[in-house]
């Protein structure tokens, strides 16, 4: 399939004499021309990030989306802007079957292509340009044929994951089925589940998956599907989501010693309802490689889709691959990121919903505590396996208190203590405070809850509930 998209690009570059890109609607890299000749400056810095990532950033589609493409029926042009990164001008042709855009075309201009007509409005096009548009709507009918087929091995992972023991074997014969069909799998291959939470659904017509090595089937789920104890249906939020321990201030900026009101809510994200998510099916290698499905992790974490919203329009080239600040040093989830989980390994279609749930823990752990990183292994979440089954419930009585909005500050000092040992210097140096107000801080945490902090069935049922109260 992936030799007949690059054969058309082909055939529209050479028919333009202009190097072509194939990217999906979400300007996942699928086919690219050569370029020929020595002007270095037709590599631009955004087509040479396109074909060595695979994709293009979320600034980039934006800026190129400003012009109208996802609305566009004939080719545009786009015109060059060095401060963007952009120093040839382009022209896009949508990509689309039946009236929905499934990529663009995007062709090279150095120069020779400035006084082509590209059509619209009354105006014939140029023969090259309405051959051109032919060869993108044939690319169009293969991506649509591509996206059915996705689909349905989509629909029958979706069947599997939400299967009631009872009627897992049959849903895993289906889905066995139509793998079988699709030339994708061979039985007795291991197989892992991903999970990248948040995914955006709000997309009626979703545009198919990229190629990437390994990749099986792809399905998006509803908030909180496969949540322990839930029933499918999303979970209540919890009272006061804690902030995680990180992005520490010194004391003094915005915050009271004593861990009062004084901007006691900033860097506080307010408790919300999950997310959809999205579940990928990976073939591995070996049992004891998880390497394919850690590519497919990251490749899917850096489509628009997966966490935040795309950003806003802008330079293509300003901010692109740089962390946000105040993310972790590490290369974790940070709030309103994405995140992504794996389960363990299974050669048995009749275990996916229970990789899956390991999945979807794993993810819901990266995405409260960063140190994990933004892709975790169910085997390697270490306390975070027990706290992701637990049952969703209200904090403990005894925490419920230190949970509200105005002792964010108090919550978040508790819990670097808990997370260094009960170590005061090591906490202190964290936080940038001095000792007597790490002191101060935590003899109003133990008035507030009426845990003893040098006890240790309270200590841990305090750093429990902190921990849970993000989940």
């Amino acid at each position: 399939m992936r030799g007949d998209y690059q054969q058309l690009v082909d055939e529209i570059s050479s028919a333009l004499s202009a190097p072509a890109t194939l990217e999906d609607r979400d300007f996942g890299l699928i086919a690219f021309g050569a370029h020929e000749g020595d002007d270095d400056e037709v590599m631009d810095p955004v087509r040479t990030r396109s074909i060595l990532q695979r994709r293009s950033s979320a600034a980039v589609r934006a800026w190129f989306e400003a012009f109208g493409i996802a609305r566009a029926k004939t080719a545009l042009r786009i015109p060059p802007d060095p401060a963007a990164g952009v120093f040839k001008g382009r022209i896009c042709l949508p990509v689309r079957h039946r009236g929905i855009v499934h990529g663009y075309v995007w062709l090279l201009d150095d120069g020779h292509l400035t006084d082509l007509a590209l059509g619209g409005e009354g105006t014939p096009a140029d023969p090259r340009i309405a051959q051109a548009m032919e060869t993108a709507a044939r690319i169009g009918a293969l991506l649509a044929d591509e996206a059915r087929a996705g689909s349905e091995l989509g629909d029958l992972l979706r069947e599997l994951l939400h299967s009631a023991p009872g009627g897992r074997a049959a849903a895993a014969a289906s889905l066995d089925d139509a793998l079988r069909d699709s030339l994708r799998f061979t039985p007795g291959v291991p197989l892992a589940l991903v999970a990248v939470l948040p995914w955006d659904t709000t997309d009626t017509d979703v545009a198919p998956l990229p190629s990437l090595p390994g990749l099986l089937a792809a399905c998006a789920l509803p908030a909180g599907a496969g949540l322990p104890d839930t029933g499918g249906a999303a979970p209540s939020a919890a009272a006061g989501a804690v902030t995680p321990p990180r992005d520490v201030r010194p004391e003094g900026r915005g915050t009271g010693a004593d861990g009062g009101t004084g901007g006691a809510t900033a860097g506080r994200t307010p408790p919300a309802a999950p997310a959809p998510v999205l579940a990928a099916l990976v073939r591995l290698r070996s049992p004891g490689s998880l390497t394919p499905a850690h590519t497919v992790a990251e490749h899917l974490l850096r489509s628009p889709r997966a966490g935040a919203a795309p950003a806003a329009a802008g330079r293509a080239d300003a901010t692109e691959g740089r962390p946000r600040r105040g993310a972790a040093r590490n290369g974790g989830a940070t709030a309103g990121s994405g995140a992504a989980g794996i389960g363990t390994a299974t050669q048995e279609l009749t275990d996916l919903p229970a990789a899956w749930r390991e999945a979807l823990d794993a993810a819901r752990a990266a995405r409260a505590e960063p140190r994990l990183g933004a892709i975790a292994q169910w085997d390697t979440l270490g306390a975070y396996r027990l706290l992701t089954a637990l049952p969703d419930a209200s904090a403990d009585p005894a925490v419920q208190p230190l949970l509200a909005p105005a002792h964010a500050e108090l919550a978040r000092t508790a819990e670097v203590f808990l997370d260094c040992a009960g170590q005061a210097g090591r906490t202190a140096q964290l936080l940038g405070i001095h000792r007597q107000t790490l002191y101060y801080r935590l003899g109003r945490v133990e008035k507030l809850t009426g845990l003893d902090l040098a006890e240790g069935e309270d200590r841990l049922l305090l750093h429990m509930a902190l921990k849970s109260s993000r989940l």
